[in-house]
């Protein structure tokens, strides 16, 4: 029997969340920029001599158990883990099945906003490149994990999430039509994002929520006639305001970054009405006249975790006034490393 694991990273959307979606980002072309956090997918890969399949997605309490086919339904849970197994088996290993059992976990719960299903699928990707010793670089594993989701899940959202969780760091990415995608992995140094961190929280608000039906309602804002003039000048905004976000971060301008966090933050929720809720607002809120100088929801909206930015003297003040409400704060750090793979 033959074992690998695998981890990638989770992200935080800093700016231009949202331009990397179709068709917006096909018209106009997107840019974001993200960085990743040590909070991690996991993946293990385990041979079996059986000819069957296990998939466990330990996080999601999803298993799947049957025999090895060439192609399996992605009806009945494990949708990804099954979407995965056969673009693979189809793929790399000419439409012969193989026995395997597949495990999985995240540091965060799905509905994040962290992009945990992308990362997920990017580190069972990665296993099954360190099992079959895939010729895949990082631009065709990332593609082929947007692929597989989009496509072949017919989920829908952006590109950002997989190429995050397979370069990690902080980058700025460009996205135009004919998928064509750009990253610029960004050389920040270590003052400055010691700053940043130091300047951050994460709040998970309590409450999970489906991206894809919120990034369906985006795409729906843009294309419909009523909303489109409205989204699409939001949109542009985000897109400027991710091109200022790296110029100021890489130039130390942390109080400009938290300005741009603040104008970010009110754009985004001028796209559509689900990005953001009462709940979301009465955290920011209260975050604010404790003294935090901006709050801006990572990834789709409409829950998940939010970042706040604080001056570090002031953090605890912010972390007692939300004491109450029904989220948490999570402990985190930068991560300059992508996803990983290896054999025991």
């Amino acid at each position: 029997m033959t074992i690998v694991r695998s981890k990638a990273p989770l992200r935080l959307g800093l700016a231009g969340g949202g331009t990397d979606v179709s068709p917006y980002s096909d018209t106009y072309g997107g840019c974001v920029l993200n960085a990743t956090i040590d909070l991690f997918a996991y993946c293990t890969i385990e041979t079996r001599d059986d000819w069957r399949v296990e998939f466990r997605a330990r996080d999601l309490g999803e298993y799947y158990e049957g025999p090895a086919q060439p192609r399996l339904p992605l009806e009945g849970g494990v949708t990804l883990h099954k979407a995965i197994y056969n673009r693979v088996i189809k793929q790399f290993n000419d439409g012969q099945p193989m026995g395997l059992t597949i495990t999985t976990y995240s540091d965060a719960p799905p509905g994040s906003g962290l992009g945990t299903s992308s990362t997920m699928v990017v580190s069972i990707l990665a296993a099954f490149q360190e099992l079959m010793q895939l010729p895949l670089g990082e631009y065709d594993l990332a593609h082929l994990a947007f692929e597989i989701e989009r496509k072949d899940c017919a989920l829908s959202g952006g590109k950002q999430d997989q190429y995050a969780a397979t370069f990690g760091g902080f980058n700025f990415m460009e996205f135009g039509a004919d998928d064509k995608t750009i990253i610029n992995p960004l050389r920040i140094r270590d003052h400055i994002v010691n700053e940043l961190h130091a300047r951050m929280l994460l709040y998970f608000t309590g409450r999970s929520r489906d991206s894809a039906k919120i990034i369906d309602d985006q795409i729906r804002s843009v294309t419909d006639a009523g909303t489109a003039q409205k989204s699409v000048e939001s949109m542009h905004a985000l897109k400027r305001i991710a091109f200022e976000m790296k110029e100021r971060l890489l130039r130390f301008d942390v109080d400009g970054v938290a300005a741009l966090f603040r104008e970010s933050w009110l754009a985004k929720k001028s796209m559509a009405e689900s990005i953001s809720n009462a709940s979301i607002d009465a955290v920011a809120e209260t975050a604010m006249d404790a003294g935090a100088t901006a709050v801006k929801v990572s990834g789709a909206g409409g829950g998940g975790f939010m970042m706040i930015f604080v001056d570090p003297t002031l953090k605890l003040d912010v972390v007692d006034a939300l004491s109450g409400q029904d989220g948490y704060f999570v402990k985190f750090d930068f991560t300059s490393t992508g996803v990983q793979a290896w054999s025991l």
